[in-house]
């Protein structure tokens, strides 16, 4: 009997191996890789628009960062740190776009109370800007992790930060954006 139970335990852990060396990792895009282009539908001070990450590229480099669901503790500590940032971001030359698969009427009014109507948020409800940056949170695949990325004006990742504390988002961005080669953060 208690072979059998041991023989049982050793073939469904191998099973789950197997399945986890199958599944693909969830990671961030790595520095230097091409970011993913898109376009959404955002919400900036409760009016919505047509967001272009071209168009924003077009202009010096662009922070995209996810998080999981407006209205929440962590979200709107993060996108209210965001945007009393904003001013430190406009003088280096760059812009903020917040992602997550919110409808956009959430976001419109997520826009004015807590991002302060300072920086646009795009709603990605069938989640294909949030897993082409491969930001899908493995634990709750509904939802955007926490992550935030510096593009470089030529479309790839400069830096990148993943943590669900939302506390260090906003300075990790501003340092890695004052690192940038010079010229490429006032384009």
């Amino acid at each position: 009997m208690t072979c059998r139970i041991l023989a049982r335990l050793a073939s469904l852990s191998l099973a789950t191996l197997a399945s986890l060396a199958l599944s693909p990792a969830m990671a961030a895009l790595d520095i230097g890789d091409a970011v993913p282009k898109f376009t959404a539908t955002a919400a900036l001070g409760g009016k919505t628009f047509r967001y272009s990450l071209s168009e924003a590229l077009a202009k010096g480099p662009v922070v995209v960062y996810f998080f999981p669901a407006a209205g929440t503790t962590d979200c709107n500590i993060e996108a209210h740190a965001f945007a009393e940032a904003m001013g430190e971001f406009e003088a280096i030359g760059a812009s903020v776009i917040g992602v997550s698969a919110d409808d956009i009427d959430t976001l419109k009014d997520f826009s004015v109370k807590q991002c302060q109507s300072k920086f646009p948020v795009a709603s990605d409800q069938a989640k294909a800007v949030i897993e082409g940056f491969d930001a899908v949170m493995q634990t709750r695949p509904d939802f955007a992790n926490r992550l935030s990325y510096v593009i470089a004006p030529n479309g790839t990742v400069a830096y990148y930060y993943q943590n669900l504390n939302p506390d260090k988002h906003v300075e990790r961005m501003l340092n890695a954006l004052k690192a940038l080669p010079k010229g490429a953060a006032n384009r």
